[in-house]
């Protein structure tokens, strides 16, 4: 908004001239987003205290869980709200990639809305069925994914999957891109869900791998620094940069919160959706793989639980009673009932996942 707004009048005077620039607007957006959720968080934390929006604990998790029940949840809408708000006002609004990121975010949004909604207010314990939780997302994710394969003019380029670590080496996929796309949609969104069980765990692990994606949307937004690096010009990342700046922004804004001990959770409001939110990114990057390397921490996370309930399932076939590879998944669960401090196993997966944004950095030069 800001954008058509003021960056005409640059003919007027060239100090309206900053509203081109990508780097300018990416700081505003950051800014705006980061300011929006500090000062309205307060706020809708009371709402949802007074409409007893609350968390209730499930009775597999760690003991010492217990005591957060009753802390609000679907702080997601305040997520939401912050990355909208701040693209809106510093984003090209005629971006074909922002109208399809704009889409994602509602759709995802309410999914995950009506998820909570149904947990928090009609009191169905696990919200959704499970299979209607995993159609919804199927749909969900093969709608943009038709939207963003058939969209362009260009269906072979936007097919082809790039492979970090090798120059010039693209893999076409054709019509499987499809298939492959909605599942990592889908996948992408159940893992950062699994991931947000601790204060902090998936708010802060999101903002850095979406640090990574920012970085990579930059350069490939830019012709002189992705000719330089051997990497596709994608003239809609520039606009994805400011998008993902505000993404960030509200991711840490929301930290100020949801830091031990939190005060509000993000619900899956927040997590079914930004899990989806950045798989969408990726895509538009065609940075699926880099997505894979920079959010591994939520692939581990998922594994954890696909491999405990796989080996518990064969071993009671097998052996009449079943036996668990972890103490408890996902695999925070497992430091936590190892004796570690909630805050010691966040800010350790935080590390790790800054290791990893640096190892996915890395084959931009590799390239």
């Amino acid at each position: 908004m800001l954008y058509h707004l003021l960056y005409p009048l640059a003919k007027y005077s060239i100090a309206f001239n900053v509203f081109r620039y990508v780097t300018f607007r990416s700081i505003g957006a950051f800014i705006t987003a980061l300011l929006f959720t500090l000062l309205v968080g307060p706020g809708f934390i009371a709402l949802l205290k007074k409409k007893a929006a609350v968390e209730t604990i499930d009775e597999d998790v760690p003991e010492g869980h217990r005591k957060k029940q009753g802390t609000p949840t679907m702080g997601g809408l305040i997520i939401l709200l912050g990355l909208l708000i701040s693209s809106l006002l510093w984003n090209d609004l005629t971006s074909g990639g922002i109208q399809i990121m704009y889409l994602a975010t509602v759709w995802l949004g309410i999914f995950g809305f009506i998820d909570d909604y149904l947990k928090n207010f009609v009191k169905a314990k696990k919200g959704l069925l499970p299979k209607y939780k995993l159609w919804g997302q199927i749909s969900i994710g093969l709608l943009l994914t038709l939207i963003i394969y058939y969209g362009g003019g260009d269906r072979a380029g936007v097919a082809n999957l790039q492979i970090p670590f090798f120059k010039d080496l693209i893999l076409p996929l054709g019509i499987m891109f499809i298939p492959l796309v909605v599942f990592m949609i889908v996948g992408a969104s159940n893992a950062v869900n699994l991931t947000d069980g601790l204060d902090g765990l998936a708010a802060g692990t999101l903002a850095i791998a979406s640090v990574g994606l920012g970085v990579m949307a930059y350069i490939k937004g830019n012709f002189i620094a992705a000719g330089y690096l051997n990497l596709e010009f994608i003239p809609d990342a520039g606009e994805l940069t400011v998008m993902i700046a505000g993404l960030v922004g509200t991711l840490i804004g929301f930290l100020w919160f949801n830091s031990h001990p939190a005060q509000v959770f993000m619900g899956d409001t927040g997590s079914l959706a930004l899990g989806g939110i950045i798989a969408v990114i990726s895509v538009l990057l065609k940075e699926q793989i880099f997505l894979v390397i920079v959010g591994l921490v939520f692939i581990a996370e998922t594994g954890s639980v696909i491999l405990q309930r796989s080996w518990f399932k064969y071993t009671k076939r097998k052996f009449g009673t079943g036996r668990r590879v972890f103490l408890c998944a996902p695999l925070h669960h497992h430091f936590e009932l190892k004796g570690q401090h909630e805050t010691k196993i966040v800010i350790r997966f935080w590390i790790v996942a800054m290791l990893l944004v640096a190892v996915g950095l890395s084959t931009i030069k590799l390239r």
